[in-house]
């Protein structure tokens, strides 16, 4: 069986893990600038901001190493880049717009003329090589300002800013770009407050409540992009994107069934949002509960109602097991994508993350379930390895493309059973900065990139085994899978 014709095969990165050039062409410091990359600390932990203190020493560090300050130099490179990545025949990449280079401090009345200028080549050089450009507007890049000024996303005239930058990209890409993505997995600002929302935890009375306005300010954005594109550029789809947390109980005890659904209720309530217009029965009795007064007025109800998302775009990665002592990702903060407890029957990447395709298929019938006939964009799926060349000069990543087969299985097996999938992007086509640990050995691309954690190497690019299977994949339109 193969795909539905106009299925999306490509890639997805992020500008901010890819490009370097921190500082050139006028941009300036954004959120993920000040993650530092630190030997000492466990790979498995997953780094957090929580005040102004550690972005001021981050700033003024002038020993420490900060890889996504340098990325893989795609700022440079991207011209050999994409076609090297589109010789494996795929049709689409995702990239994002770092929002710092297009309005350096995100409150200036006019953009950055240099930084319009690099995606103006950008977007022309994917769509000459055959693909189309799925641009995602916020992922973790808001200018650091917005930050240390303004307080982050709590704050409506971010809102304000955000959207006076949308509408600025929009129509100046209008007929350019496949798909607009608002948000890069809108629920991740549930778990680390500033990474997705640009909120100092050390700043803020009740973290809950800062967490939930702010996304709710995330989520008018996204309306008022929908409606952006749809005026400006019927053609092009809009939406954004959550990460997707599957869960499974623990055991069998009905406290921990209930537990799954009340994580699932969780994770999804921003989709909920996105997709039906609305919030969901159960979060007013939560707020109320819980002491939490949003400000919400009848504008902004009848906005999101109005303006629903095209589609639905999700990161799938890992499944958790979760009992009922989990902790809410409302109630508090850290990454809690992992579960409470290991999987026995699942195996396990160097990073603890548990391979599971099944649970892939799962996500993806549930989602259907709950969203009817909404197209699904598969915007991250990918395995995170260590690549050692070999002495023939090759990288032999077998793992990878077993990794790579077995959840394309697992998609076929959905659409086969009615599921809309719109497109499998896999993170991240080349190496680049890991997102979760800043390093650059936590390697996922099928493209080797000849650089370690501190930025030592050729910065060569080799193509992986991995390659090769995945050009059968994306020219067949994954009947070589």
């Amino acid at each position: 069986m193969s795909f539905p014709d106009g299925f999306l095969w490509g890639f997805a990165i992020a500008a901010n893990q890819a490009e370097g050039a921190w500082q050139a062409g006028g941009k300036g410091p954004c959120q993920a600038d000040v993650m530092k990359w630190d030997p000492s600390v466990d790979p498995h932990d997953i780094a957090m901001i929580t005040s102004r203190e550690q972005l001021e020493a981050a700033l003024a560090d002038t020993e420490g190493v900060y890889p996504k300050r340098d990325g893989i130099d795609f700022f440079h490179t991207y011209p050999a880049d994409l076609d090297l990545l589109a010789g494996m025949g795929a049709n689409a990449f995702r990239t994002s717009i770092n929002w710092a280079r297009i309005f350096p401090r995100g409150d200036e009345p006019e953009p950055n003329p240099e930084g319009l200028a690099f995606y103006d080549a950008l977007i022309d050089k994917l769509n000459a090589v055959g693909l189309k450009p799925v641009i995602t507007l916020s992922h973790y890049e808001m200018p650091l300002a917005l930050i240390t000024e303004y307080g982050g996303w709590a704050n409506r005239q971010v809102l304000d800013f955000f959207n006076r930058y949308a509408d600025l990209v929009v129509d100046r890409y209008s007929g350019k770009v496949a798909y607009w993505m608002g948000f890069n997995q809108i629920n991740t600002g549930l778990m680390d407050p500033y990474l997705a929302l640009g909120l100092l935890e050390d700043e803020v009375g009740s973290i809950t409540q800062a967490k939930l306005q702010a996304t709710h300010h995330q989520l008018l954005a996204n309306a008022h992009l929908v409606a952006t594109v749809h005026r400006v550029d019927p053609q092009a789809r809009a939406g954004s994107m959550i990460l997707d947390m599957t869960a499974y109980p623990a055991s069998t005890r009905p406290e921990d069934v209930l537990a799954v659904q009340k994580a699932d209720q969780e994770v999804f309530y921003a989709a909920d949002v996105l997709v039906r217009g609305e919030y969901p029965g159960w979060f007013a009795p939560y707020c109320a509960e819980h002491g939490i007064e949003l400000q919400i007025s009848d504008a902004d109800a009848a906005l999101l109602a109005e303006n629903v998302s095209d589609y639905l775009a999700i990161s799938y990665y890992v499944t958790r097991v979760i009992g009922a002592n989990r902790a809410s990702i409302l109630d508090s903060t850290g990454w809690n994508v992992l579960g409470d407890l290991p999987n026995p029957h699942l195996p396990s990447t160097r990073w603890g993350w548990q391979i599971d395709p099944t649970g892939f298929e799962l996500a993806l019938l549930k989602l259907a379930d709950r969203y009817p006939g909404v197209p699904i964009l598969i915007a991250e799926n990918g395995l995170g390895n260590i690549d050692v060349l070999d002495a023939d000069g090759r990288i032999h990543d077998d793992y990878r493309t077993e990794y790579i087969r077995d959840h394309v299985a697992a998609m076929r097996r959905a659409v086969a059973q009615g599921v809309n999938v719109a497109g499998y992007l896999v993170w991240s086509g080349i190496d680049i900065v890991s997102a979760s640990s800043n390093e650059r050995t936590k390697r996922y691309g099928f493209v080797y990139v000849d650089l370690d954690d501190q930025g030592n190497g050729t910065a060569r690019r080799i193509p992986k085994d991995s390659y090769d299977y995945f050009r059968q994949v994306a020219t067949s339109n994954g009947r070589m899978s």
